[in-house]
């Protein structure tokens, strides 16, 4: 064996792929061949069968360095294989975007003014493709604006759930809040392009940018001149009890969520009575309200208000919150990036349970049926206004007023102290307050 399939026979242990079917080791050995020559790799190239072979790690899965057909990570010389330092990460492109898809907020009055000049802007300044969803199109106060009827015949179109964006758009911006980016998130089920964030919207927890500047602002960007934040996101599988028997049935729930994947008891009065298993261990039975699972970045959102800790996006790591748990003692664990988890329910559990990701496509789960969920490689990349760490702490304290408390005074502002001692009593106090008056 020469020295080069050495390689690659260790690369396909340490993958835990050494019983890989012929067919998809073959696959593996190409892709792993084409990285070492410098090629880019198309992300609908992965089987989807191989990122679901797990190798049981305390790690989170590499992320893939290309997002949609124009963006990818910048290479750096500072790279230990293929995990970069986070605060390293930077976008360049390596042909110049020319499709953008520009997703607004949906029945705010106050977006249509910023959406038509960003738009009027990209076409004719940018000479970029735009794309929109096909209900902007109809929007009735979009059609009597003048500005926005002069570019509406230069528009490319999209319906969602009926046409596919694979490979078709280099850049996404949003306007509006963050609903916005969860869409995003959303409409892209495998590689994401490079996302740009204005806040436009009610909270805006992930969208940095202002508005007023724009045009120098994605100027920036389409220079390849900006900071990423990967947000990793969750895929989550949905296997019921029926189709594990009879495997013609239609495939299982699959989709990849940004947030949070919640288990809740629905309508039903009964507590939700939930198995956690991680790796295959049964880890805890939770009774209560139902259960939270979520990404860093989804630690902001529904987690921390069931009372979980706030995690930074570039954390590997999985949360996991009891909703109202019928125990003082059951408390929010963070468990690594590279496990599997596997939540069923209890055999004895009276109700049903109510699944929703992201805050959609809410299914219903049976005894028997069971939800995997694990990190997947396909992250969000969302472009920082400044970089990782200030982005973040920026929108903790403007958007969550963290730590916001009134100013302890000091001792040399209480003047009722400032002669006082520790030996003093309140009566010596009261008598020293009777001399001075």
């Amino acid at each position: 064996m020469n020295e080069e399939n050495l390689h690659l026979a260790q690369a396909m242990v340490e993958m835990g792929l050494e019983d890989t079917p012929p067919t998809l080791k073959k696959t593996v050995v190409r892709r792993v061949q084409e990285k070492v020559q410098g090629f880019s790799l198309k992300p609908e190239s992965v089987p989807e069968t191989l990122e679901r072979r797990r190798t049981r790690s305390l790690n989170a899965p590499s992320p893939i360095q290309q997002f949609g057909p124009c963006g990818r990570i910048m290479k750096n010389s500072a790279m230990v294989m293929t995990i970069q330092d986070p605060a390293s990460q930077r976008l360049t492109w390596y042909k110049p975007p020319l499709t953008v898809l520009v997703i607004k907020k949906v029945r705010d009055v106050s977006v249509l003014q910023p959406f038509v000049q960003l738009v009027k802007w990209l076409i004719e300044e940018k000479n970029m493709v735009v794309f929109v969803e096909q209900t902007v199109m109809d929007d009735t106060l979009l059609i009597n604006n003048p500005g926005f009827m002069v570019v509406k015949d230069k528009l490319m179109t999209f319906r969602d759930g009926k046409d596919d964006l694979t490979d078709k758009i280099d850049f996404i911006i949003c306007l509006g809040g963050d609903g916005t980016l969860l869409y995003a998130s959303l409409l892209f089920q495998q590689s994401v392009p490079p996302v740009m964030a204005f806040h436009l919207g009610s909270l805006g927890f992930l969208t940095p940018f202002e508005f007023d500047n724009f045009q120098e602002q994605v100027t920036n960007v389409l220079e390849g001149h900006a900071a990423l934040t990967l947000r990793s996101r969750l895929r989550c599988i949905i296997m019921r009890k029926n189709e594990e028997v009879n495997k013609s049935s239609k495939p299982p729930t699959n989709l990849l969520v940004l947030n949070e994947v919640v288990i809740d008891r629905g309508p039903s009065p009964y507590l939700s009575n939930i198995d956690l298993f991680l790796d295959g261990k049964h880890i805890t039975s939770v009774q209560g309200d139902g259960l939270i699972v979520s990404t860093p970045t989804g630690s902001t959102a529904y987690a921390v208000a069931a009372g979980a800790s706030m995690i930074h996006p570039s954390v590997p790591a999985i949360m996991v919150t009891p909703i109202c748990p019928h125990s003082l003692s059951f408390r929010p664990i963070v468990v690594p990036a590279g496990v599997e988890l596997k939540i069923m329910l209890n055999s004895d559990a009276r109700s049903t349970a109510c699944v929703s990701f992201d805050g959609r496509y809410q299914q219903e789960m049976h005894v028997g049926d069971s939800l995997r969920v694990t990190t997947s490689i396909y992250p969000v990349p969302s472009i920082c206004a400044q970089d990782q760490i200030s982005d973040w702490f920026d929108s903790l304290a403007e958007c969550l007023h963290w730590n916001v408390r009134k100013r302890q005074k000091h001792l040399d502002e209480l003047s009722d102290l400032t002669h006082s001692s520790s030996n003093d009593t309140l009566d010596s106090l009261e008598h020293a307050d009777q001399l001075d008056s």
